[in-house]
């Protein structure tokens, strides 16, 4: 299902951010009421090796439901739902203005046709230029787990 990115959403380019850094701001911009379209999640980046951070997903993935794996926790494996449950994991959920704000996030692999001509942000505090360590790509990451780039 493909949403629109609204008219008064603003519009965040998540390339080469650090995901827990962005995700932290944006958590509090959305707990104050702004609407956040977050555009290029597969740009998003880790810090530290590719090889440790595939690991640290594949145990992840491992962690099924105790009594049935079916109802277990959802992992999901696209950039796009990956950034957007980490972002939520920094929202009190458990509250309604949390719920709320929550449902003003929306997060888009690439840059929708609707969001082409508008304005992109960036967050200078969570550039990966400031890593002074090696970083991999959401969407590199991704991709070892089955995600195909459309």
């Amino acid at each position: 299902m493909v949403t629109k990115v609204p008219h008064d959403a603003t519009i965040i380019d998540a390339s080469n951010l650090i995901v827990g850094r962005l995700a932290s701001i944006v958590a509090k911009r959305l707990l104050m009421g702004e609407k956040i379209a977050i555009v290029n999640a597969e740009k998003a980046v880790y810090a530290g090796r590719k090889k440790a951070k595939v690991e640290e997903f594949k145990k992840f993935f491992e962690i099924v439901g105790r009594t049935n794996p079916k109802y277990g926790p959802k992992h999901y494996r696209r950039p796009d739902t990956i950034l957007r449950r980490v972002i939520r994991g920094m929202l009190p959920m458990d509250k309604a203005k949390g719920r709320k704000a929550f449902k003003r996030l929306k997060v888009y692999v690439g840059i929708p046709p609707e969001a082409m001509d508008r304005e992109a942000q960036t967050i200078n505090e969570a550039s990966a230029s400031k890593l002074k360590c090696s970083y991999v790509y959401l969407g590199k990451v991704a991709e070892e787990f089955g995600w195909k780039e459309v």
